[in-house]
């Protein structure tokens, strides 16, 4: 497999301020596709009834507007990633971000659930955002800058999705759930004009074919999973349907690991699963998609429970959402910090640091959240948990592959947070749904079951952290993938 991996050069001295100068602009216009994108993931969720009133349709009828988006995004983020390190991640990029901008027009502009359901599967293509973002950054930015933009870059996902919950209540109320699309969509329009006037062509590419025996067969594993976890609670979980699907799901995702195996060109070489730097990285992902989601769900329900049951705090939409603002601001100052301590000491530490940190934060309210500032300082550890982890994952993977495989490996490590957002969400929704008061509404324990399974998940991931390579054995793994690019930091760990 040839492959054109000359990096990134800084220039002469003279030529550095322009070079920083465009490498800024490089990061805000990747930063508002990020953006985006993570908010549209979040932001149709609190609106749903609204959404299902307007269109005609029952509630379970609207969900289909998650759905959709949750496959298509699983299903083409490791499909658009190949393709941009085959044919040129910032062409890619531009694609993506074009189908994001039609996508949600489509969506603001629906008349019916059809035509906002094909809106958001056009919106979906933009899960591959983050990880043409991220190959993108290694190859044209200084390799001291790398580090703390992909810390950046990687919060802003956390950052979007918190967003998208705090602002659902008050755009909807003040103007109507059209606007959930129209404003996005201004994000979208600057972005994708800086992808298009702004970004240069990424120089770091592997020419060859997409394997497409391999996308069908992984295409199938996905949907069928997905579509198990995200309508298993409205199915039943013992239902011929649900467990057909994660039977298919499974057998497909078994095969379509034999099949990569032996292909010349994969869609995903799983050989880098076998790297320790990746696939720990990849689990502590997957728990952290799980504990994200279940932030987002457990706290605004248990906010917006009338008072008079006891443990609800009886606030608005519009006002549960301020509460996740302290989440959003940690992530977004955690995420710099976990970069800057990235380039120092490895993404080892960041990332146990992060899996402490939402394993407390879940702990905290597991206990007692009868006031208040419980479930502010569990949001504020939240916040700094994700910004840690995310962006420490998203270092470790660039750390272990070489650079011409970059969006490849982030855009799984991308679908693995996704599977585990999907898997966090119907797992809350059914600690809730199994839990609920004669006059249907959740009980207190509800809330306890689901904080003490999210804090398990904490603790699934600060033990794959710890067994994450350490400083040196990194270096060693680095090379011996053939990475030419790998940052010496200016400490090492201590094992």
């Amino acid at each position: 497999m040839s492959a054109t991996t000359h990096g990134p050069t800084t220039g002469s001295t003279p030529a550095a301020p322009v070079r920083r100068s465009r490498g800024t602009a490089i990061v805000l216009y990747l930063s508002l596709g990020g953006l985006s994108f993570a908010v549209l993931q979040s932001l149709v969720a609190p609106a749903l009834g609204t959404i299902g009133t307007d269109l005609g349709v029952a509630t379970s009828d609207a969900s289909w507007v998650l759905t959709a988006y949750l496959l298509s995004a699983a299903v083409l983020t490791p499909i658009l990633g190949r393709l941009g390190d085959m044919v040129g991640k910032r062409r890619i990029i531009i694609v993506v971000l074009a189908l994001l901008l039609v996508g949600t027009v489509v969506a603001a502009l629906a008349p019916n659930l059809g035509m906002l359901i094909v809106g958001r599967i056009l919106q979906g293509a933009a899960g591959a955002v983050l990880p043409l973002s991220i190959g993108i950054v290694r190859d044209e930015l200084p390799r001291e800058r790398v580090s703390v933009t992909i810390g950046l870059l990687s919060a802003i996902f956390g950052i979007g999705a918190g967003v998208g919950i705090v602002a659902a209540g008050p755009i909807v109320e003040a103007l109507s759930w059209h606007w959930l699309f129209w404003l996005p969509a201004i994000l979208v329009a600057i972005a994708l004009l800086g992808a298009i006037f702004g970004i240069p062509e990424s120089p770091v590419r592997t020419p060859g074919r997409l394997d497409w025996i391999g996308t069908i067969i992984l295409s199938v594993g996905l949907v069928a999973v997905l579509l198990a976890v995200s309508e298993g609670e409205k199915w039943s979980w013992g239902d011929g349907k649900t467990v057909g699907l994660l039977v298919l799901g499974a057998v497909a995702l078994v095969v379509f690991v034999i099949v990569e195996l032996r292909v010349a060109e994969p869609l995903i070489d799983v050989r880098l699963f076998r790297h320790r730097g990746v696939w720990t990285a990849h689990v502590v992902a997957l728990a952290f998609g799980f504990a994200m989601f279940g932030t987002f769900i457990l706290v605004p329900t248990l906010l917006q429970l009338p008072t008079v049951l006891g443990y609800g705090f009886g606030k608005t939409v519009s006002e549960s959402g301020l509460y996740l603002l302290p989440t959003v601001v940690a992530l977004v100052v955690s995420g710099v910090l976990a970069g800057m301590l990235i380039r120092r000491v490895g993404p080892k530490i960041p990332m146990v640091i992060g899996g402490v940190a939402v394993t407390a934060a879940f702990l905290l309210p597991a206990f007692g959240h009868a006031e208040i500032w419980q479930i502010v300082v569990s949001g504020i550890l939240t916040g700094i948990g994700i910004g840690m982890a995310l962006a420490s994952t998203s270092n470790a993977i660039v750390e272990s592959v070489p650079a011409s495989q970059t969006s490849e490996a982030i855009s799984a490590n991308t679908v693995i947070r996704t599977i585990g957002s999907s898997v966090g969400t119907a797992v809350i929704a059914a600690v809730i749904s199994s839990n609920l008061t004669p006059q249907g509404a959740p009980t207190d324990d509800a809330f306890t079951i689901g904080f003490w399974a999210s804090a398990g998940v904490g603790v699934l991931a600060i033990l794959a952290a710890l067994i994450a390579p350490s400083f040196a054995a990194r270096r060693r793994e680095a090379e011996s993938a053939g990475v030419t690019d790998f940052h010496e930091g200016s400490t090492a760990e201590s094992r």
